[in-house]
């Protein structure tokens, strides 16, 4: 998700480290204090099971036109889990659908959340059930906040958002105050939502400035910066090609809004081993794409490698481990099959 120094935003260290990791999250909400305290994230930021709830639509907005800003509270109106810039929301829509959107209101505010979702006109229908059926005083149900694009504590930053990549970035342009400089491309102004709450931004749209040129916007920062990236695919693979450029000191941090597509894929056999059933997996698909064709309630969150919901074990077969959480250990009888794959023709699942 991220590289730099290399920095991994998002990765989590093995069991050991992320215990004593939570021990050093305890120090510093008891030592440490002032603008370093918020910007420090926790050091285990993603939560695996355990935090799904009930929230209620309390405010539909459109800050673009086809972008919908949705506010939830309790329904009780109780606090909500409390969260850090970067954090997002699993949300499960009533057809079924699993969705991930960042958070992007204040996190000071423990009543609420804002998530905002752009419509896709030719996606798989997700953004398309929010636009049309959503409605004020609706439920929904979600998990989180998780955070695996921790903000963290740096001399300086530098913000970089391409379209409805601004979500993660407003509460860390916010937390960052004078450190941070946010860059903020788009189609044209009338297609980048929330202008209003960023007066202070750069903003650069296509239409009046050309596409961005990702390596120039990058190489402006300062010795030592946190770089900070989310937009398009496009940006993102030109944030990557740039990361060696950036001073030894600083770091790149990148986001994506859906999971990688495949790379060097070859097709596969998937054996359920408690059931015996089998299905194909296609060179072009995930494993975790394959395995729901037969197990539709079969977990997963992030499909990008870093949050271990989708852990499955193996009882046969080679894996190619394409995650960044599973230690060398668990990975001989472990795979995460949002991004790992067979390293031969089959593979047989605990499952």
């Amino acid at each position: 998700m991220s590289a730099g120094t290399i920095m991994e935003a998002g990765a989590r260290p093995p069991v050991g480290l992320r215990l004593l990791g939570g021990a050093m999250d305890a120090y510093k909400r008891v030592f440490v204090s002032g603008r370093s305290a918020e910007l420090l994230s926790p050091s285990n930021p993603v939560r695996r099971s355990g935090f799904e709830l009930d929230s209620v639509v309390e405010k539909l907005e459109r800050p673009a036109p086809d972008v919908l800003a949705v506010t939830l509270r309790a329904p009780d109106g109780r606090p909500l889990p409390s969260w850090r810039p970067g954090a997002h929301l699993d949300v499960f829509l009533r057809s079924g659908r699993q969705r991930q959107y960042s958070l992007c209101g204040d996190p000071g505010d423990s009543f609420r959340y804002r998530i905002a979702v752009r419509l896709i006109p030719d996606g798989d229908g997700g953004s398309r059930e929010l636009h049309e059926q959503l409605q004020q005083g609706d439920r929904l149900r979600i998990r989180g906040p998780r955070n695996a694009f921790t903000l963290v504590d740096a001399p300086s930053y530098l913000f970089l958002a391409g379209g409805i990549g601004i979500t993660p970035m407003l509460p860390m342009v916010r937390a960052a105050g004078p450190r941070g400089h946010l860059v903020y491309t788009g189609r044209s102004r009338a297609s980048m939502p929330f202008l209003d709450e960023l007066p202070s931004a750069e903003i650069r749209p296509d239409d009046e400035y050309g596409p961005p040129d990702v390596a120039a916007l990058i190489a402006r920062a300062e010795p030592g910066a946190a770089v900070y990236v989310c937009g398009p695919p496009p940006m993102l693979a030109a944030a990557q090609r740039c990361r060696f450029a950036l001073d030894a000191t600083g770091s790149l941090h990148t986001e994506r809004f859906s999971a990688a597509p495949v790379v060097d894929g070859k097709a596969f056999t998937i054996t359920l081993a408690r059931s015996g059933r089998t299905v194909q997996v296609a060179p072009e698909e995930t494993t975790l794409t394959a395995l729901r064709r037969i197990l539709p309630d079969a977990s997963y969150s992030c499909r990008q490698g870093f949050c271990g919901t989708c852990e499955v074990g193996i009882r046969a077969g080679a894996v190619d481990h394409r995650d960044r959480l599973l230690t060398e250990s668990a990975r001989a009888d472990r795979m995460l099959p949002c991004v790992s794959r067979a390293a031969g023709d089959a593979l047989v699942l605990d499952l």
